[in-house]
């Protein structure tokens, strides 16, 4: 091979590892208040549905709105506004990760992964002292 054809297929690799590295998902998790102070870029925040809060679904006026409150895993209570359906059983969630960004005092979320409660695990497991006959 030419010296010339090695540098040229150098010069793609290193730039299609490039491209690569630059199209990978690299949003960080953070808190409520974090997203806040920096609302230009796009986070993870975790937390849980506030179950005592409305959420806002109306799948007649516009299915492609639903609205709902949730704390993060630091306490911190923020609405967020997904632009898509509620997700099925979403209610029975034990915890959210919502991706997405602050546009003004509302948390837009663009996904929201739920982790819902396992149907293997028994609600509530009885055990019974058994007493031995003397």
């Amino acid at each position: 091979m030419k010296k010339s054809h090695i540098i040229a297929l150098v010069i793609i690799a290193i730039a299609v590892g490039v491209i690569i590295a630059n199209t990978g998902d690299y949003t960080t998790y953070a808190n409520f208040k974090q997203a806040q102070s920096e609302p230009e870029s796009a986070v993870n925040v975790a937390g849980y549905l506030a179950k005592d809060k409305p959420l806002i679904y109306d799948p007649m006026k516009d299915p492609n709105y639903f609205e709902f409150t949730m704390y993060d895993r630091d306490g911190n209570v923020q609405e967020v506004i997904y632009k898509g359906s509620k997700p099925q059983d979403f209610e029975r969630s034990e915890q959210l990760v919502v991706k997405g960004k602050m546009e003004g005092s509302n948390f837009r979320a663009s996904e929201i992964l739920m982790k819902c409660p396992s149907k293997y695990v028994n609600d509530e497991i009885t055990l019974k002292e058994v007493k031995a006959k003397a």
